[in-house]
């Protein structure tokens, strides 16, 4: 019998033994490794670690998303005690849509938590994995998971933000000024709650790639499969500017001082703007790309998004 289940396993697919493939990974962009570069240039930043309080529970790892045999995760940070339906912030980390790690963007989350809001921090399918949109596949299927589980972690599911940094801000951009296009929606295991979202916090992410204010290359062309030349339709879909529509949400602009990650900002307020939609804008001086990460700059940057959140959505 032992040797019969031996042969049994032997000849079973792998795929039928890992709960989990193995993904490719850039593990490139980490929080350490930019304090040491970044410390070079200003060597009394430190990095942000807010510590949860009494109040907040947390999740990590849990499974929103399967595509095949791929568990895609989440964390989540939410009240104890749910005495009432919070407002909820989706968090989207970046790294050139090639790198870095959902864990990054635990301190804004245990931050936002810690004021009650609920915090849910998603992995999505980075470039080496999965070419665009994959991303905002997974992203809007974070969305629809949070919708799905609101009773569970105490979500208003009419008071949806989503926040990203860098290649994220990119990202929730994109969510925010596609609500109701159906050509970003995926139909793989989906969930039948929507994903629409009511506003967007964008830290220092492009809104457009072709553009004379933005130089994106290797990295966008590694998650668009070619350059501009190449793939021009692809460049133009993925831009936040281009969709901007009457379905298109409030949305907090924080920047660093670098302009070019902010390109295409300006062209799409105006476009906002005429169509009636608030944004706002705040820019850190002398600040580098990844200023969400440190001090002297976080508290200032939660500041500002506690602020635009009580805008929108009331305490």
């Amino acid at each position: 019998m032992k040797k019969a289940l031996r042969l049994l396993i032997l000849l079973m697919p792998i795929s039928c033994l890992a709960q989990q493939p193995k993904v490719p990974r850039d593990t490139s962009f980490t929080i350490h490794g930019t304090l040491l570069k970044e410390r070079k240039v200003r060597p009394y930043i430190e990095i942000a670690s807010p510590l949860p309080d009494k109040n907040v529970k947390t999740k990590t790892d849990l499974t929103y998303r399967t595509i095949g045999n791929r568990q895609i995760l989440l964390d989540i940070f939410y009240p104890k005690k749910i005495k009432k339906y919070k407002p909820a912030v989706l968090l989207i980390f970046g790294g050139g849509w090639r790198s870095g790690d959902k864990s990054q963007n635990h301190p804004m989350a245990i931050a936002l938590a810690n004021k009650g809001y609920v915090a849910v921090s998603p992995e999505y399918r980075l470039s080496m994995e999965a070419p665009f949109p994959a991303a905002v596949y997974d992203l809007k299927a974070a969305v629809k998971w949070m919708k799905a589980n609101a009773k569970i972690y105490g979500i208003d599911t009419n008071k949806i933000t989503v926040l990203g940094c860098s290649a994220g801000g990119q990202l929730a951009a994109l969510l925010g000024t596609t609500n109701r296009n159906d050509h970003f929606e995926d139909t793989i295991g989906q969930l039948k709650a929507t994903s629409t979202v009511q506003a967007v916090i964008d830290i220092d992410g492009t809104l457009a790639f072709h553009h004379p204010e933005s130089v994106e290359g290797n990295a966008a062309s590694q998650w668009f499969g070619g350059t501009y030349a190449e793939k021009p339709a692809t460049w133009i879909e993925a831009a936040p500017l281009e969709h901007v529509d009457k379905n298109t949400v409030p949305v907090l602009f924080i920047n660093s001082s670098i302009p070019r990650f902010h390109a295409g900002r300006d062209d799409m307020i105006r476009k906002m703007d005429s169509l009636h939609i608030y944004s706002e804008v705040h820019t850190l001086n002398d600040t580098p790309h990844p200023f969400w990460f440190f001090h002297p700059w976080f508290d200032r940057m939660m500041g500002y998004i506690g602020d635009f959140l009580e805008r929108q959505f009331g305490k």
